[in-house]
């Protein structure tokens, strides 16, 4: 690893933009080629639980996944929530109430520590811990993962460059919508090179990589499984409602697929046309309870019903909050994240920027 510099600082510009995903798949790429690594999350943010080695829920899965041993992590220096923060605000110096950063934070040769950053350029700085804060105390590369957005992708580039300057190593461009999927290294890029923004990742939308568990749906709307509690494993791709007559029902669930269908429990119309297409789970509301009938179909095709004690609307909006927010706790979807990095972003690019 001589000559290589050792840290990168992996961060965004947006929570939940694919920054932890994309940090377990490069992690991994460079365990394939042999590489020492290191792992570590200065900040957590948000009530994420600690767990060991000082580390939170996201991190240590992480550490889990790739399979690193205890002196190959680093602790969370600052687990930053209300109370964290009024602490910070009474008191009276302007030190970095961690001390020096750089000292938790040390490297053994031939060795690369990878660093999960902040969510946001700007989070963290009250305790010295924003991203280019981290970046200047570590002599570290900075790779920013950005989410696609059409007309605002190339500002942000542009804006996060000016304040990192030539820390920034390069982007990687996640969650590529299908239609600018062919257009965006023909549109985009060569502007980005030109800019001084070398374009490490294009990763494209994965629906599964923004899904959302049966188990995670259970918990956020605190519901109650009436049958095959063993497939809470399934993964929810989309979302339906069942508040049709059942042959435009048809129609519209056929156009889905691994979806969530939420109809209200005296529905045994919708509930059974939606037994028969693509769906994870049923959810009911209206305090209704299905019909034997359906519950015994649902059983026989493996899908979980669910009812819970909330409102069509309100149960809707919990659920559509969830895509794309949901830590990336699952073995598939490991997995998916591997076969993307593998597939979309140019490792030996980035070893040569760390250089």
């Amino acid at each position: 690893m001589t000559g290589i510099s050792q840290y990168l600082l992996i961060g965004s510009l947006e929570s939940y933009s694919g920054k932890s995903a994309s940090l377990l798949g490069i992690g991994a790429q460079l365990k394939k080629r042999g590489w020492d690594i290191a792992y570590g999350k200065p900040l957590s943010t948000g009530h994420r639980k600690l767990m060991g080695k000082g580390m939170d829920e996201d991190g240590s899965f992480i550490a889990q996944i790739l399979e690193l041993p205890s002196d190959r992590l680093y602790p969370t220096l600052v687990s930053m929530d209300c109370q964290t923060i009024e602490e910070r605000l009474t008191q009276t110096n302007s030190d970095n109430p961690q001390g020096s950063f750089a000292q938790h934070y040390p490297t053994a040769p031939d060795q690369l520590v990878l660093l999960e950053g902040p969510g946001t350029l700007d989070e963290g700085r009250l305790f010295g811990l924003s991203l280019a804060q981290m970046a200047d105390q570590l002599s570290a590369g900075i790779l920013l993962v950005i989410s696609f957005e059409a007309q605002q992708i190339i500002d942000q580039a542009l804006s996060a460059k000016e304040r990192l300057g030539d820390r920034l190593l390069g982007i990687i461009v996640n969650d590529i919508t299908e239609d600018f999927i062919e257009r965006f290294p023909q549109d985009y890029v060569p502007y980005l090179e030109s800019q001084g923004i070398p374009v490490l990742g294009q990763l494209p939308r994965s629906n599964l990589l923004r899904s959302i568990s049966v188990r995670e749906l259970v918990d956020r709307l605190n519901a109650t499984v009436l049958c095959r509690s063993d497939r809470l494993d399934l993964m929810v791709e989309s979302l339906r409602i069942g508040a049709m007559n059942v042959n435009s029902a048809l129609k519209y669930f056929r156009k889905g697929q691994n979806m969530a269908v939420v109809t209200g429990g005296d529905r045994t119309d919708i509930q059974l046309a939606a037994l028969e297409t693509s769906t994870q789970c049923l959810i009911l509301t209206g305090h209704l309870s299905p019909s034997e009938l359906i519950i015994s179909r649902a059983d026989e095709l493996e899908i979980p019903i669910l009812t819970v004690d909330l409102d069509t609307l309100t149960t809707v909006e919990i659920i559509d909050n969830a895509f794309g927010t949901v830590p990336l706790h699952e073995p598939v979807k490991v997995k998916c994240i591997s076969e993307l990095i593998a597939a979309h972003f140019d490792l030996d690019r980035l070893l040569g920027c760390l250089a």
